[in-house]
């Protein structure tokens, strides 16, 4: 591909403020780091995603599959004015969430992949990226939709959003959610938390190297046992799957 071609089809990004590490006491203890992440680590983090995409509990498999294409779009300069944040606990991915700014007063949120349940990883997580967009980046306001029951209620509900439902997010196309700078103020004191500066060894372990998480979401062993995410009570489209896999269809 020519270089003429190449500096068409990618987007020029817009000056971002970088986001300041910080880390957070989770449920059990363990020190969590939340920072940002470079493109040139990328690579580092798409194995892990990868796996998720065969997990149908909870929608992993969507989220997974359009994080992972987020991820390498990200990588490719495919995608305009985006970011990616992790959290790890020595060293461990134990979450990505990304998102981008749409305009300098309007965000967009994109995913929250969380790698290990439980501790509200997740929600702290997802707190952090609010956090870049509201308090770094100075936004008015962040769109966001949920693609699982869990997404909603962590985000629709504990932050109260605001229907804008005249706006369709860039996921797809679907009516988005609104949280304002006054609502992400309202939450703050409960539901944004953490610290900084991270500790020095803290730091370095993060950046040393993005390990594999330690528990991460698999496929159930009965395929049955997906039926909670695919609201079908009956399980008839995954027995007829098993039923395939099993040669008797």
């Amino acid at each position: 591909m020519s270089a003429d071609l190449e500096s068409i089809l990618r987007p020029v990004d817009n000056p971002m403020p970088p986001f300041p590490a910080k880390h957070v006491t989770i449920a059990s203890g363990e020190e969590m780091v939340i920072r940002q992440v470079t493109r040139d680590e990328i690579p580092d983090i798409l194995p892990h995603v990868a796996p998720l995409i065969y997990v149908e509990r909870d929608f992993y498999d969507v989220v997974a599959a359009r994080v992972y294409s987020e991820l390498l779009s990200y990588y490719r300069y495919r995608i305009q004015d985006a970011y990616v944040l992790v959290a790890q606990i020595d060293g461990e991915l134990c979450a990505v969430v990304n998102g981008r700014m749409a305009t300098p007063e309007v965000g967009m949120s994109l995913h929250t992949l969380a790698m290990r349940r439980g501790l509200r990883i997740g929600a702290h997580a997802f707190a952090a990226k609010m956090e870049y967009h509201m308090d770094i980046m100075g936004q008015q306001e962040v769109l966001i939709v949920a693609e699982s029951p869990i997404g909603f209620r962590r985000w629709m509900i504990e932050y109260n959003l605001e229907k804008r439902f005249d706006v369709p997010h860039e996921l797809g196309g679907v009516p988005s959610w609104a949280l304002t700078k006054e609502l992400f103020d309202r939450a703050r004191a409960t539901l944004v938390v953490g610290r900084r500066p991270v500790p020095e060894e803290l730091l370095e372990k993060a950046h040393a190297a993005i390990l594999p998480p330690s528990d991460p979401p698999t496929p159930p062993e009965d395929l049955l046992a997906a039926t909670r995410s695919q609201y079908d009570s009956t399980g008839t489209a995954l027995i007829l799957q098993r039923w395939r896999q099993e040669g008797k269809v």
